[in-house]
């Protein structure tokens, strides 16, 4: 290459990688007929040609300091918007192997965590968040669907608990919050500490609970879901997991707003060790 042809190459690989990749196909279309006005205001030949490979280079706007290289023969000009191409496309690869990697080791990370939480029957020292980032890892998918996860966790030390019980607790309410808003919503979690217990909070925008039924959910058994789709037993455990250790749990719900509310003691007695020892 000449330099000249070095400095066209690096322009094109900086505005390209520099460029927004959440636009749809019909923005590109408008985008495409806004770039041929301009190549056509410029004296560009083959307008149709370059804007296509504009686009898919994903530069739309200011054109000024490509003009040398839009003006070139059109020979040397399509090799270097090939090259350009090319390694943009090789980057942008890489970068979403890499996403799916990590993604892939948080997903196995979290599965691994919750198979060594279920098969263990002692209290162990545990943060909170811990468990609960599992769990959202777990549900990442349906997440990232159509749920925003807002988090606000104050710094709290480690309690002794069942973490793979608690584990049981965060996946039922995540689980059914995720369920009453449909797949899309605002999901909020918040950790602090209050009073020497440790609070979890769980709010979601979806339908809510309809009030003749709030006193009964936590009846085994009891569900409003269609048959085979719930056991009733979900809310039913997770009562007595948070009793076993001592704890508390309410809630409120109004159409758009339920919030379910978990207190731990940060330091529990052995004395409920046995409740609800069968479901270790």
């Amino acid at each position: 290459m000449s330099a000249s042809q070095q400095t066209d190459l690096l322009l094109l690989l900086n505005r390209s990688t520099r460029s927004n990749p959440q636009i749809s196909t019909k923005e590109q279309r408008q985008l495409k007929r806004g770039l041929i006005e301009k190549l056509v205001a410029h004296n560009i030949d083959q307008v149709q040609d370059v804007a296509e490979m504009l686009v898919d280079l994903q530069i739309y706007d200011d054109l000024e300091p490509l003009l040398p290289c839009l003006r070139s023969p059109s020979r040397d000009r399509d090799w270097i918007f090939q090259i350009a191409y090319n390694l943009t496309r090789l980057k942008g690869n890489s970068e979403n192997t890499l996403i799916a990697v990590e993604r892939a080791a948080k997903t196995v990370f979290a599965l691994k965590s919750y198979s060594r939480y279920s098969h263990s029957h002692e209290k162990q020292l545990v943060q909170l968040t811990d468990g609960l980032e599992t769990v959202l890892e777990l549900y990442r998918s349906q997440i990232q669907q159509g749920v925003e996860v807002i988090r606000s966790y104050d710094p709290v030390e480690a309690i002794l608990c069942y973490p793979d019980e608690l584990a049981q607790v965060w996946i039922n309410l995540i689980h059914n919050a995720i369920q009453a808003m449909t797949g899309k919503g605002t999901l909020e979690i918040v950790v602090q500490e209050q009073n020497g217990f440790q609070m979890v909070s769980i709010t979601d925008s979806g339908y809510g609970i309809p009030p003749e039924i709030q006193s009964r959910i936590f009846e085994p058994f009891f569900t409003t879901k269609p048959t085979g789709e719930g056991s009733g037993l979900g809310l039913d455990i997770v009562y007595k997991i948070i009793e076993k250790h001592q704890g508390k749990i309410d809630f409120e719900s109004i159409p758009g707003r339920t919030i379910f509310r978990v207190s731990l003691p940060k330091v529990a007695t052995q004395t409920a060790v046995s409740i609800g020892a069968s479901l270790g």
